[in-house]
C-alpha cells in the first residue's frame, strides 16, 4: 500500500487510526462541561435518575433550554418511529456508516477481526451497549439497502439497552420489533431488503444527524414531534427546568379553576404574593404532584423560580 493512501485512511477513517473508538482523552476535551461520572471510554455517563425524569420532558422545553444556552443545532425531525407514543430516552453510542469502498471497507473488516470484533460490522456497535444507552447511527439516509437492523438485532439491542435507536437509515422487519415490548425505533422509512453495499467508519466519534450534531454521551429524547440530542452537562437543566414549568402551569391551573386568581394575573410575571402562595400550594401538595417530592424539596431550597 502506497504511504500517500496509508495517510489518507489515517486522516479519514478514524476507526483505523485510533481503534473504534476516540481515546478517552479526545472524548474529555471534546466534552469539557461535564463534570460527572464518565465511562471507561471517557463518554459521559448521565445518571439514570435523570434519564427517568427526562421521560416527561417534552421535546418544546428541552429546545427551549438548548437555545437559551447556544445549542442551535440539537433537533431533527422527519421519522418513522416504529411507536409513536413510546419514547426514547437514553445516553447516545454514535456510529457512522458510509457508502461502501471496498478497498477501505476490507481494511476495516480485518482491522475489526485483529480487535477481536465478531460478525457483521453493523452488529460490532451493539456488541457495546450498556444499560440505558441508544444506539444512534448516520446511514446517510439510505433506506433501500439501507437497513441497519431487523428483528434479530432489534432484540439483542434491546436485552442490553432497554432502549432503542434512532437511525438516518432504514429497518427491516417492523412486524418483528414491533413485537418487542419497550423497545422503539426512530428511522427514516422501513424496507425489506438486506444491508448491503454499506460500511462503518466508526464508533463513539461525533456524527450528524440531519440537521443535528451529535456527541457521544448526548442524552437522546425521542419523540414523536422528532428528536433531540442535549448534551451531557445541561441534562440536568434541562429536566428541572421541565418539572418547574410543569408544577407551575399545574398550580396556575388550579388557582384558575378556583377562581382565586385571573388570567391575565396568571399569563404574567408572577407577584411576589402569587410566588409565596406556589411555594405553600408545593409544600402542601407535594405527596399528589407530578414530581417527586424528594425533588420538590430540592426545588423549594434552591428556589430555582
Amino acid at each position: 500500500m502506497k504511504p500517500f493512501f496509508i495517510l489518507l485512511i489515517l486522516l479519514f477513517c478514524p476507526f483505523l487510526s485510533n481503534g473504534q473508538n476516540l481515546s478517552k482523552e479526545q472524548l474529555i476535551k471534546l466534552t469539557p462541561h461535564w463534570a460527572g461520572h464518565r465511562f471507561e471510554d471517557g463518554r459521559p455517563k448521565v445518571p439514570s435518575d435523570i434519564l427517568d425524569r427526562m421521560k416527561r420532558v417534552t421535546i418544546e422545553e428541552a429546545w427551549g433550554v438548548l437555545r437559551n444556552n447556544g445549542y442551535h443545532n440539537q433537533f431533527e425531525s422527519g421519522w418513522k418511529p416504529l411507536h409513536e407514543d413510546v419514547p426514547v430516552v437514553g445516553r447516545a453510542l454514535t456510529v457512522q456508516y458510509m457508502p461502501e469502498r471496498p478497498d477501505i471497507a476490507q481494511v476495516i473488516k480485518d482491522q475489526g477481526v485483529k480487535q477481536g470484533e465478531i460478525g457483521n460490522t453493523n452488529s460490532w456497535p451493539i456488541d457495546r451497549l450498556t444499560l440505558h444507552d441508544v444506539y444512534v447511527a448516520d446511514g446517510f439516509g439510505k433506506i433501500i439497502d439501507g437497513t441497519l437492523i431487523g428483528d434479530n438485532l432489534g432484540n439483542s439491542i434491546y436485552a442490553k439497552s432497554k432502549t432503542g435507536v434512532v437511525f438516518n437509515a432504514s429497518s427491516r422487519d417492523l412486524e418483528g420489533l414491533s413485537q418487542i415490548e419497550g423497545f422503539n425505533a426512530f428511522v427514516r422509512d422501513w424496507h425489506p431488503s438486506f444491508l448491503n453495499h454499506v460500511m462503518l467508519l466508526s464508533i463513539n466519534y461525533p456524527i450528524r444527524i440531519g440537521q443535528a450534531t451529535v456527541m457521544p454521551g448526548d442524552v437522546v429524547l425521542a419523540k414523536k414531534e422528532g428528536v433531540i440530542f442535549i448534551p451531557a452537562h445541561l441534562a440536568q437543566t434541562v429536566v428541572e427546568t421541565s418539572e418547574i414549568v410543569r408544577l407551575r402551569d399545574l398550580f396556575g391551573i388550579t388557582r384558575l379553576k378556583e377562581g382565586r386568581y385571573t388570567p391575565g394575573q396568571i399569563d404574567n410575571q408572577w407577584t411576589d404574593e402569587i410566588e409565596t402562595d406556589f411555594s405553600n400550594w408545593l409544600e402542601e401538595n407535594s405527596a399528589s404532584l407530578p414530581v417527586s417530592e424528594e425533588q420538590i424539596q430540592k426545588l423549594l431550597e434552591k428556589r430555582m423560580w
